[in-house]
């Protein structure tokens, strides 16, 4: 029985807590006690209903977390941008054996005429590269630039021995996919696709002005013992594997992340922006055969589909590890294991989205402070909290031996 009102609408205010899942509660206030750990928000699903919606913290030095607030998600937002590529196929929209110029003809320059659809939503296309795309840096903020930009380029052959994240570009080419095959704008797509068939309209890829005060700021900037992210792999950058890993992620990246430019691009590789209770709706869904209290998300044979998570190389040369793409998602980390039996995506930070099928359960959390005291790529929290509830879910109760950090950095 929940210990507080169901009602979770922004509305309210209202936290909804299950009481089969306060463990999984103390543990997520526990990470915001002080205002330097700033501020987050977490919701859980079982079986397509809401057991736990909750939030804590700070979303900025005077504002505190409230119900409504949004975050910058990262690389969350690549999961986002694959579901509804999930509906358009079911719907014969999109066909992911279709080599991709068979939507967008531009695409086919420079050998990549055979590269399909499926390529792309595995990280196979070879086409991570933003380093020296664009003349102009700030054009890659632009989706047409950028997009006729990746089409003119030719593809890393290492895409043919294995899977190369596509941290940057990603949501560029699945957005220009999308908008090609259906003639509609994506930020329409993602009104019919998500927020209408689930009822909540916090999704977003550009944040209108009108909804930006309920943005948290983040901190700090991204990097590893203080070194930028985008610069610390520089000295290594004759190394091939390493070449490819540099040349996905541009100079000054990471510090515009932290500005207000990526609220008004459309990037979904990187830029979405959510509530943790709209990523938990879609990733609810995703767990419980499509389907969302009453609502219809995907088709079951579609989330067995996704669910099925095989495997995709032995190694991503972008990342220099397996994390086993598929279909848009990855295998998710549950505690400390990174498991066939989740999926969803995480971001750089911390923020993320899973979905465990075989226990009909989603996790999803966002937040402004990103990493940890060591690094600010990622942390913890996410697999510690998909744990417990992996946990409260089967009824077990003993929530020894979780480690508190983690480092992970998948976004």
């Amino acid at each position: 029985m929940p210990l507080a009102s169901s009602d979770s609408t922004p509305s309210t205010g209202h936290m909804l807590i299950d009481d089969r899942f306060t463990a999984v509660a103390a543990k997520f206030f526990a990470m915001f006690r002080r205002k330097r750990q700033g501020g987050g928000a977490l919701s859980v699903y079982l079986h397509g209903e809401p057991v736990l919606d909750i939030w804590a913290g700070w979303a900025d030095r005077d504002r505190r977390w409230r119900a409504d607030t949004i975050a910058l998600s990262y690389s969350t937002g690549k999961g986002v941008a694959a579901t509804i590529a999930h509906r358009l196929a079911e719907r014969g929209v999109l066909d992911f054996d279709a080599p991709v110029a068979t939507y967008w003809p531009e695409f086919a320059a420079n050998g990549k005429d055979a590269i399909t659809v499926r390529d792309v939503l595995n990280h196979r296309a070879g086409l991570q590269r933003t380093r020296g795309l664009l003349d102009d840096p700030a054009d890659l903020l632009d989706h047409d630039a950028m997009a006729a930009a990746i089409a003119a380029s030719a593809p890393d052959p290492l895409r043919l021995r294995a899977s190369g994240y596509h941290g940057l570009t990603f949501g560029t080419i699945v957005a220009e996919i999308a908008q090609r095959a259906t003639g509609r704008e994506f930020p329409e797509l993602i009104r019919t696709e998500l927020a209408e068939p689930l009822g909540d309209n916090d999704f977003y890829f550009g944040v209108p002005q009108h909804q930006r005060h309920r943005l948290a700021k983040l901190s700090p900037r991204l990097g590893i013992a203080r070194v930028p992210f985008d610069r610390m792999i520089a000295p290594f950058a004759s190394m091939r594997a390493v070449h490819s890993a540099r040349g996905a992620v541009y100079d000054g990246w990471a510090d515009m992340t932290l500005g207000d430019q990526p609220y008004d691009a459309m990037m979904p590789g990187w830029n979405g922006v959510f509530t943790a209770r709209a990523l938990g709706t879609m990733y609810g869904a995703i767990a419980n055969d499509g389907m969302i209290g009453h609502r219809r998300l995907l088709r079951p044979e579609t989330t067995r589909l996704i669910a099925q998570m095989p495997p995709n190389g032995r190694f991503d040369y972008v990342l220099g590890a397996a994390p086993h793409f598929a279909l848009g998602y990855h295998r998710g980390i549950v505690g400390t294991r990174l498991t066939r039996q989740a999926l969803g995506h995480f971001g750089i930070g911390g923020s993320g989205g899973i979905a465990m099928p075989a226990l009909g359960i989603s996790v999803a959390f966002v937040t402004n402070h990103l990493g940890n005291h060591a690094m600010s790529l990622g942390d913890a929290r996410l697999p510690v909290l998909a744990a417990l509830s992996q946990r409260a879910a089967r009824g077990v109760k003993d929530t020894s031996g979780l480690p508190d950090t983690l480092d992970v950095a998948v976004g």
